[in-house]
């Protein structure tokens, strides 16, 4: 049966033609590798000096160490400025389906400015080449590293939370799982952004979505076929790779998800919510009506964004006790 597609927000659809020129709505394996490389039209990645925003932050890259009998992992820091007491961390993950992306795009940072938090960005390695486990596992030593070295830095290691879109935030719920299992440091939230849950790729809204707007059902099956291989959409996909197939979603920091209603991820996000109150936890979820996957960051003015954009801080707010 065909379904009908939910209709996409008429201000940010207006965008859509531009997005496509350089990020069109299908990625098929044979475009990853010139996807790795800056497509005309599309914004760079920021330099230290664009990222310190005029000294309101400091910032630095550190190498430390990954996995053990893995290489050294590269985290990038930017900590508020004459700062004179521990800050909260948001340990932040990039998205790009698991094939693409860097540890500079989609930095938190006008919600760093606004609540005075240190940021940590992760730079993980990416399928193909690296698979399941690799990149949730530099994922979580970069963890490990941020939580023994928070104070070194600026921050409490008592109030990081995960913060991941797309790919990073499947990483990030992937990295909450690991922490309660491996009895490791205990993130105070979750803020999982249209995150990419399930390599089974065969919900309702992946289907209604195909080749439509950002980050479609073909997409999604190239970036965990990089990931998974030959175990993709198998009975022995591990929750790590895939947290939609954990048993057990009790124990996890307060969550919050967001996601669009017209995208991919849309109702795999929503069941993951379900499932967290379902297992006694805590989430907050918001289905952006009419939101294309990325909505609010490829079209920040449109209405719709910002009201997205607000809630997320609100959400932090809430989550840190820092007045408005």
């Amino acid at each position: 049966m065909v379904m009908t597609p939910p209709p996409f927000d008429p201000e940010i659809a207006a965008h859509l033609p531009a997005i496509h020129e350089w990020l069109p709505p299908t990625i098929t394996p044979d475009m990853v590798p010139a996807g790795r490389h800056l497509p005309a039209g599309s914004p760079p990645p920021p330099t230290d000096e664009e990222l310190a925003g005029d000294g309101l932050f400091e910032v630095e890259e550190r190498a430390v160490p990954g996995p053990p009998g893995a290489p050294d992992i590269t985290v990038l820091i930017c900590r508020p400025t004459g700062a004179d007491e521990p800050r909260p961390v948001l340990y932040t993950i990039h998205g790009g389906g698991m094939v693409t992306g860097t540890h500079r795009l989609g930095l938190p940072l006008d919600w760093a400015q606004e609540l005075r938090l240190v940021v940590v960005s992760v730079e993980y390695r990416l399928a193909p080449e690296h698979p399941h486990p690799a990149p949730v596992e530099d994922c979580y030593a970069g963890l490990l590293w941020t939580a023994g070295h928070a104070k070194e830095i600026g921050g409490d290691p008592d109030r990081v939370v995960l913060v991941g879109g797309s790919a990073g935030g499947g990483l990030a719920a992937a990295v909450a799982l690991l922490a309660r299992d491996r009895g490791g440091p205990q993130a105070i939230g979750q803020m999982l952004l249209s995150p990419m849950l399930d390599d089974r790729n065969d919900t309702p809204s992946a289907h209604q979505m195909a080749g439509l707007g950002v980050f479609d059902r073909t997409s999604n099956e190239t970036g965990w076929n990089a990931l998974l291989g030959a175990a993709r959409g198998t009975a022995d996909v591990s929750p790590y790779a895939a947290p939609a197939r954990a048993d057990d979603l009790s124990g996890l920091p307060p969550a919050f998800i967001d996601v669009g209603s017209a995208e991919t991820f849309r109702d795999e996000d929503v069941t993951y919510a379900s499932r967290i109150w379902q297992a006694g936890g805590t989430a907050e979820l918001h289905v952006w009506p009419g939101g294309f996957h990325g909505f609010d960051t490829l079209v920040p003015e449109a209405a719709l964004s910002v009201q997205a954009r607000a809630a997320k801080l609100r959400w932090l707010r809430r989550l840190l006790g820092e007045a408005a």
